[in-house]
């Protein structure tokens, strides 16, 4: 009989923000699997450490992060095989995936090569999206409120928040934006967001819940911003009220 394939959501950095769920699955493993950078560290595993039984034995998934998105799906072709391996044999498999499992979660391409072959089970996490509101007490939505998510690397690529630049959702629709991905992207956003005026409604957070987190007004943040990031605009001045 094949084993179980776990994807586990970890949220988004503190290991408290973890789901009791998430924490007993881990602990009873029969393997781990989990991304890293290539030739790095795994943030995923880091969050998940003190659950994680000694003597479990692990399978490390060396992902590139490049624009070109082929060597990173070479690396999870080579992940979905050790874990089929290991399904095939009879034991469970829990992936680590920061955040939730299906957004933007890496699980999700695990997932895409094994989910016809075997049981699958997906615990969701809390996501970075919602940290980053509670950290930067700007709460989100309320009644019929619209919230857009959106990838900087795709603001970027749309042209802007201008009324006759990007999505005609952006600019007509949503309530609050969140910009997510910033990294190299932030110089080119956070100018979109000046030439919108819409900067002294937007938020900067960096590394939600994780000992080194940022929390700026956008006007107030810093040159660079890390892959973990994000802004958050309330465009409305009191719309809970």
């Amino acid at each position: 009989m094949s084993g179980t394939l776990y994807g586990i959501g970890l949220g988004p950095g503190d290991p408290e923000l973890m789901t009791l769920k998430a924490a007993r699955l881990i602990a009873g493993a029969d393997v781990i699997a989990y991304p890293a950078l290539a030739g790095g560290t795994s943030f995923a595993r880091t969050i998940a450490a003190d659950h994680i039984t000694a003597g479990t034995p692990e399978i490390v998934m060396d992902v590139p992060m490049t624009v070109d998105r082929a060597p990173a799906q070479a690396a999870y072709d080579t992940g979905a095989a050790a874990i089929r391996a290991e399904l095939d044999a009879g034991r469970d498999v829990v992936v680590l995936c920061e955040g939730d499992p299906f957004f933007y979660g890496s699980f999700m391409y695990l997932f895409a090569r094994l989910k016809s072959d075997y049981a699958v089970e997906v615990v969701p996490g809390v996501s970075s999206v919602t940290t980053c509101a509670a950290v930067a007490g700007v709460p989100m939505a309320a009644r019929n409120e619209v919230v857009t998510i959106i990838p900087a690397p795709h603001l970027v690529a749309q042209g802007g928040l201008l009324p006759d630049k990007g999505p005609t959702h952006v600019r007509q629709e949503a309530d609050t934006l969140v910009i997510m991905k910033l990294g190299r992207h932030f110089d080119a956003v956070r100018s979109m967001i000046s030439d919108a005026g819409l900067t002294d409604k937007a938020v900067y957070i960096e590394r939600a819940s994780c000992p080194d987190e940022v929390v700026l007004p956008l006007a107030e943040a810093p040159a660079k911003a890390p892959y973990f990031s994000m802004i958050l605009i309330v465009k409305g001045a009191d719309p809970w009220l």
